[in-house]
Order: C-alpha cells, then sequence, then structure tokens
C-alpha cells in the first residue's frame, strides 16, 4: 500500500499489527494481497496502511466496530492467513487494538 488511509467519523477502531518476517517469500506476498481484497469487502472496514523494510512489518487495519474487528479475525480465510503466519511467515508479531478519538492530517 502506497498512501494514506482517509480519515473517518469518529471514534473508530484502528488494529495495529507489527510483525518480523522469517526469510523467503513462501507465499506470503499472495496472502497478504489476497487478505487486503477480502477485508476490503467486510463489514466495518474502513482502510489499511501498511508499512515494511527488510524484516520489520506494520499493518494498521481501521475497523468501524469492536464487533467488525472480532468479526474479520474469525473470518475462515483469515484464520487459516494466521496460522500460515505463525508456522511459516512470522518469527513474532504484536497486535493492538485501539480506539481512536482524535485525528488530524496535514497535506502540501
Amino acid at each position: 500500500m502506497s498512501h494514506l488511509a482517509n480519515t473517518y467519523k469518529l471514534p473508530y477502531y484502528a488494529v495495529v499489527f507489527a510483525s518480523e518476517r522469517t526469510e523467503g517469500d513462501n507465499g506470503y506476498g499472495v496472502m497478504a494481497a489476497k487478505m487486503v481484497e477480502l477485508a476490503s469487502k467486510q463489514e466495518g472496514y474502513l482502510g489499511i496502511e501498511s508499512a515494511r523494510d527488510s524484516n520489520l512489518g506494520i499493518t494498521v487495519s481501521y475497523w468501524k466496530t469492536l464487533e467488525d474487528i472480532a468479526a474479520w479475525k474469525a473470518h475462515a480465510a483469515h484464520q487459516v492467513a494466521q496460522e500460515r503466519g505463525k508456522k511459516e511467515w512470522y518469527s513474532r508479531f504484536t497486535v493492538r487494538v485501539c480506539k481512536v478519538e482524535r485525528d488530524y492530517s496535514f497535506e502540501m
């Protein structure tokens, strides 16, 4: 993803996924693209921002409600990706769920 997500009606929620990758792609790129496409079709999905260097990645997805986040976490295809992530793609990761109560931006 090469752009910032839009801002949304407050409050909303952010899921911050920070990860360190294992060596090699091993199908990660294809699955990541599928997950972004699938998430974008879920109830309450608002947008996504993602950045990765050679090892560290941070992806932030935005959602209307905590229930929408729970439904996405429980989605069958997403659960398959989560399990593959634990077994193949990540040496470690952290997930943080945050309530966004204020946001602002700058653009030239």
